[in-house]
């Protein structure tokens, strides 16, 4: 597209800048990606790098205002939205590119938990039936989405699209920009309960995917959450459960893990049955998978094509269930990326299968946003980690200090269980103590900054501090 039908899509202004000069490469919101034939979206702060976007090599910058200098468009004002005009913006244009992808099946996923995962899996299944999009780590919000819809061409089969919600519209929101053929809701947890409320008041709003569908769409549906299933009232659409539900058209049987932790399964559906064996680790990444089979399966994908897919889909994001070994012998499983109740209890059942017999750590740090329930959940994960018989905790942070109550409260520990301030002083307490065959997995949300940690032990690094 030229300049001048940039702006008329998104009712901006030029400024500087050559009406009929073409946006070939990338659009991008951080400067430092820019490259030559591109777009800069300067997001509030990102208002001051534009220069640098342009001396990369991008075409203009489009801001929420003027930028003296610099070839830039500049979004009209966008009253009643909470996100930066230019955020704005880049919807209004994004939502021009998927009116003109006429040949492209658009699939949207959300749920309290999984979302990258199952991106990861869809992406590497449908890549087997056409050329796919999906998006980079996770973005799913005002900005990453368009963002990803973005980098999408005329030759795109297939639009992998996740979509996070922290309030009641944002999803509606989301699909206004990218309308989708097919939605994916895996499940309704505590995530973000502090800003919700309840798991209803979260399924309202995750809903809002479902509710998005035309009469020829399809919902995929978690069967195995009462919340989940009961969205296929939400929309005329057909809905196909998935799950380990004897009613599931898509289901897993006889579910394992094997010697490293990773799920083994029968996928069961409509077309047959077959054996699955991830590469992920965890028993939660089964629903998951069941997800992405389903999706590739109704876009016309023969069962074997999906299961053998499924079985060499491999991690692509950071920081979830990233299972690393060192040379002297210790594991480190990072899965610090976010935390929720839900995605902590996984992680923690993985652990024992993991270390098989192996002195098992188990490094927490707090769960964000879950407002009233924050206390409570806390002490639920650490009665959780005695029952499991995890050798070793070490709670990190006082937001997290009641996973060390829980704890004590069920099992009689003693120096097995440590309460620390910070990532710093875990760090310390661990390279001190880890012993080689020991099994370490570390898991927070991301504010809380145990990522860092978890890549400091896998590196065996010196200090925690710097690393990002």
């Amino acid at each position: 597209m030229t300049l001048a039908e940039i702006a008329e899509a998104v009712g901006g202004e030029l400024h500087g800048a050559d009406p009929e000069a073409v946006v070939s490469g990338p659009v991008v919101a951080d400067s430092r990606r820019a490259e030559p034939g591109g777009l800069f979206v300067a997001d509030g702060p990102g208002h001051g790098f534009a220069a640098d976007a342009v001396r990369l090599g991008a075409v203009a910058v489009l801001g929420s205002r003027p930028l003296p200098g610099v070839p830039s468009i500049a979004a009209p004002a966008a009253p009643g939205h909470e996100v930066d005009a230019s955020v704005v913006a880049v919807g209004r244009l994004a939502q021009q590119v998927v009116d003109r992808l006429v040949d492209t099946t658009v699939v949207a996923v959300t749920g309290s938990s999984g979302k990258t995962s199952t991106k990861d899996l869809l992406a590497q299944v449908l890549a087997g039936a056409g050329p796919t999009v999906a998006p980079e780590a996770s973005l799913n919000d005002e900005l990453g989405m368009p963002l990803t819809v973005l980098r999408a061409e005329e030759s795109t089969q297939f639009l992998v699209l996740e979509m996070g919600a922290k309030g009641v519209g944002h999803i509606r929101y989301l699909t206004g920009i990218a309308p989708p053929d097919i939605s994916v809701v895996l499940n309704v947890g505590l995530a973000h309960a502090g800003k919700f409320g309840s798991r209803e008041a979260t399924a309202a709003a995750k809903g809002e995917l479902v509710e998005a569908l035309l009469d020829d769409g399809l919902a995929i549906l978690n069967a195995d959450d009462e919340l989940v299933r009961a969205m296929a009232g939400r929309t005329s659409a057909p809905a196909v459960l998935v799950g380990e539900s004897a009613d599931a058209a898509v289901r897993a049987e006889k579910v394992h893990l094997d010697e490293a932790g990773r799920a083994v399964f029968v996928l069961v559906t409509p077309h047959g049955a077959t054996d699955v064996r991830l590469n992920l680790v965890g028993r939660h990444h089964v629903g998951n998978a069941l997800s992405a089979a389903a999706v590739g399966l109704a876009v016309g994908m023969d069962l074997s094509t999906v299961a053998e897919r499924l079985s060499g889909a491999v991690p692509r994001s950071r920081w979830r269930m990233e299972v690393s070994e060192r040379d002297d012998g210790v594991t480190i499983v990072n899965d610090a990326y976010n935390a929720n109740p839900d995605s902590m209890r996984a992680a923690l059942q993985a652990l024992p299968a993991i270390a098989r017999g192996r002195r098992s750590w188990a490094v927490l740090g707090e769960m964000l946003e879950l407002g009233d329930a924050s206390d409570k959940e806390h002490e639920a994960i650490g009665r959780l980690v005695a029952q499991l018989g995890v050798s070793r905790l070490v709670v990190v942070g006082e937001g997290a200090r009641a996973i060390e109550r829980g704890a004590r409260s069920e099992r009689q520990w003693g120096e097995e269980s440590v309460f620390v301030p910070d990532a710093e002083q875990a760090f310390e307490l661990l390279r001190k103590e880890l012993r080689p065959g020991d099994v370490v997995l570390v898991k927070s949300s991301r504010d809380a900054g145990l990522r860092h940690l978890g890549d400091a032990l896998r590196d065996g690094a010196e200090t925690v501090e710097g690393r990002a």
